[in-house]
């Protein structure tokens, strides 16, 4: 391995505003930053809820590698698919293994063997399978000297910590996302991983969590099941940079908010 590598990691793009926001903000982050590797969840961006083709499509367009997920990537129509045909697009590896997809993707670039792993946390959503156990049970494959990635989609922040420390020196960087709100607890764990609670959100800036203001008030004041419309406008694209050294441990981790 090289000595020193980057890579850059986005939170949830959400919607057509969040798709064009983010690939209209990746030229000058890609000089600024200079990033090994670029990782976005894209599980918020066909219509704010799931993933189409044409919209990983443009992701990749704007420079990323791989894309991640969640529990809303089996929304839209063509999912599995979507999932089987496309090894650089994941789904949560701790879904049951008769899901679609794979939740893993390895690549050799810019010098290094970069090893994404994607996750999903329990607490707070579905009783999947254990991500602690699932996530043992692939590093146990992980070929020595590989850059290990994870991006766990969560709910509770305390099992967001729990696993980064529980990996804590296995993997090299280590990026909650889901509640698409950027948190400023970003450090560098005792044995070397770089860790952040949430990269945030890359989406319409007027809105509730990327969704329309009007509709999200009406339905918490009314408690009645309005459609939560996906916002539109202006937006912010929201992630980290994470800086390694030669043996995959991080050296920095810095937010990025454009």
């Amino acid at each position: 391995m090289n000595a020193g590598h980057r890579v850059l990691m986005i939170g949830d793009i959400v919607g057509d505003a969040g798709i064009h926001a983010f690939a209209a903000a990746m030229p000058a982050l890609l000089r600024e930053l200079r990033p090994d590797l670029v990782v976005a969840n894209g599980e918020n961006a066909a219509a704010g809820i799931g993933l189409t083709r044409h919209c990983a499509d443009a992701i990749f367009a704007a420079g990323v590698d791989v894309i991640t997920s969640g529990n809303h990537i089996w929304e839209k129509k063509g999912a599995a698919e979507l999932l089987k045909g496309d090894p650089r697009i994941l789904r949560p590896a701790n879904y049951p293994a008769r899901a679609p997809g794979t939740g893993l993707f390895t690549a050799e670039k810019g010098g290094a063997r970069w090893v994404v792993v994607n996750l999903q946390g329990r607490e707070g959503m579905s009783p999947i399978d254990n991500p602690f156990a699932r996530a043992d049970e692939l590093l146990a494959g992980v070929e020595p000297g590989s850059v290990v990635v994870v991006d766990f989609h969560a709910e509770s922040f305390a099992e967001k910590e729990a696993l980064s420390l529980y990996l804590d020196g296995r993997v090299a960087a280590f990026a909650g996302t889901h509640t698409h709100v950027q948190t400023a607890d970003e450090r560098i764990l005792p044995r070397g991983t770089g860790y952040i609670g949430d990269l945030g959100m890359s989406g319409p800036s007027d809105s509730v969590i990327g969704v329309k203001v009007d509709a999200c008030l009406r339905r918490n004041i009314s408690q009645m099941p309005i459609k939560m419309e996906v916002a539109e406008g202006d937006s912010t694209v929201s992630g980290a940079l994470f800086e390694l050294d030669a043996d995959g441990r991080c050296l920095a981790v810095r937010r990025v908010r454009v």
